[in-house]
């Protein structure tokens, strides 16, 4: 029953919001010239030119949907996707079996099937559904290998599963390599702790990293084969290496950038479109002297719509300014207030709703219902949290605290703070979520016998 329910959920965002952004055609594009010219490349003006802006996995994953289904058939990708994410919800409460219990994992089950901020993604021909479920299925892999060595068992298979999950994940995402990182930091501080599991870990963390990279070797020589440069997973910048790349406006971003609306207002609005500077909040200036002369920046850039490297000196030196001025702010209040805000806003990007949740007078019934969003987010997320302060806590929960936390700090760091990137997390907020409630008649019943 609850496994209709998941799919149900899933169809219902199919039908009547599927979203296909930007990032989607990018991808689309990809696949199909891979498929058409065996080129991954991109099209322009006067034909496809090779690309290292992607990594190959979710291109893979479109061209082979097209194969089947037909060339840019999104639908028959979306449809899959939901499929992806039912399995991964069973992936999740078999995480929850072996870390908690049975009847934790039939919490957690409830709550990933259930999870609509997951399910609005399976209809986006976006990575984040396949990065979810490989996050899952490296972390279900890796407690089996744990357990396994614990009771001195076979434990190569479970790490031979570890591996190819996270190679697969990076192949989707660049910061896919932050679960790897985890993971070797949890097997470092188990080998301490555990001196005679030392040799069984150690090599069994040693094939997980081979697995994971292998497949970049590949991507690397392709890479140097066609842009001469050594770049093993995509640039920083996400650019080609004949693109111009204004540095210095996304640094000039990230002095004042707190919430994933300047990412809609500001961020993606340049190039090509016109930017308001009213919508820009308070802390984008210091003082009306910098204020006068962001106003004059955007005044030049008005009128040719670019970044030119002209315009891009003028941001960086404005930049510069603002982080000798309050480097606390840069580093540290600003970062942490994206984090904040990639975790906790409503996730209503992937909605028809008004991301200024919060501007009741424009449009109240939209505001409303972006609040209540924001609500049900704060639940899951409570729940979660209550499940690491409450318990019960899962097995080798430090290695999937240890990858929240790492994720986290690195999405502090990008100009763009969308709140999609923190779902990657979510394989371990629906376990932990589930883990708390799977203790609550326990809790009642040890209330009754106190009071007795």
């Amino acid at each position: 029953m609850i496994t209709l329910a998941a799919f149900a959920l899933r169809l219902i965002f199919y039908f009547r919001f599927p979203h296909v952004t930007g990032d989607s055609l990018v991808y689309g594009d990809i696949a199909r010239n891979w498929l058409d010219h065996g080129i991954f490349g991109l099209t322009h003006s006067d034909g496809v030119h090779p690309t290292l802006i992607r990594l190959p996995g979710y291109p893979a994953f479109l061209a082979v949907c097209f194969r089947l289904f037909g060339s840019e058939h999104y639908n028959a990708v979306l449809l899959v996707q939901i499929v992806i994410d039912v399995v991964a919800c069973f992936v999740i409460a078999d995480l929850a079996r072996r870390t908690v219990s049975e009847r934790a994992a039939r919490f957690a089950f409830l709550l990933a099937a259930l999870c609509p901020f997951t399910a609005n993604y399976t209809v986006a021909p976006l990575a984040e559904t396949l990065s979810i479920f490989f996050v899952a299925v490296a972390l279900d892999a890796a407690v089996a290998g744990f357990l396994a060595t614990d009771a001195e068992r076979q434990s190569w298979p479970a790490w031979t599963w570890c591996g190819i999950a996270v190679s697969a994940g990076i192949l989707l995402r660049p910061d896919g390599g932050i679960l790897l990182v985890a993971l070797g930091v949890f097997l470092l501080w188990r080998m301490w702790q555990q001196p005679k599991e030392r040799q069984r870990l150690f090599w069994g963390g040693l094939l997980v990293l081979a697995i994971s990279i292998a497949p970049l070797v590949p991507w690397a020589i392709r890479n140097w084969h066609d842009f001469h440069r050594f770049q093993p997973l995509v640039p920083k910048s996400a650019s080609d290496p004949d693109e111009f790349v204004p540095d210095g406006f996304d640094k000039w971003v990230r002095t004042w950038a707190a919430d994933y609306v300047s990412t809609e207002e500001v961020y993606w609005q340049v190039p090509d479109d016109q930017v308001d500077l009213t919508l820009l909040p308070s802390r984008a200036f210091d003082n009306s002297e910098e204020r006068e002369k962001t106003q004059a920046i955007f005044a030049d850039y008005a009128k040719i719509l670019v970044v030119n490297p002209a315009l891009n000196a003028r941001f960086m030196d404005l930049a510069k300014e603002r982080i000798r001025r309050n480097p606390f702010r840069y580093y540290i209040w600003l970062p942490s207030l994206r984090v904040a805000d990639m975790w906790l806003r409503p996730r209503t990007e992937m909605l028809p709703l008004n991301s200024r949740w919060w501007e009741y007078g424009d449009d109240t019934k939209a505001c409303v219902l972006a609040t209540l969003w924001g609500v049900l987010n704060l639940l899951f997320i409570g729940a979660a949290v209550m499940g690491v302060v409450r318990g019960p806590r899962p097995r080798y929960l430090a290695m999937m605290l240890v990858f929240v936390l790492l994720r986290s700090a690195f999405l502090g760091t990008l100009s763009n703070p969308e709140p999609r990137y923190t779902l990657e997390c979510y394989p371990v907020v629906l376990l932990l979520g589930g883990a708390w409630i799977s203790g609550w008649k326990k809790e009642t019943r040890n209330d009754s016998v106190i009071q007795k």
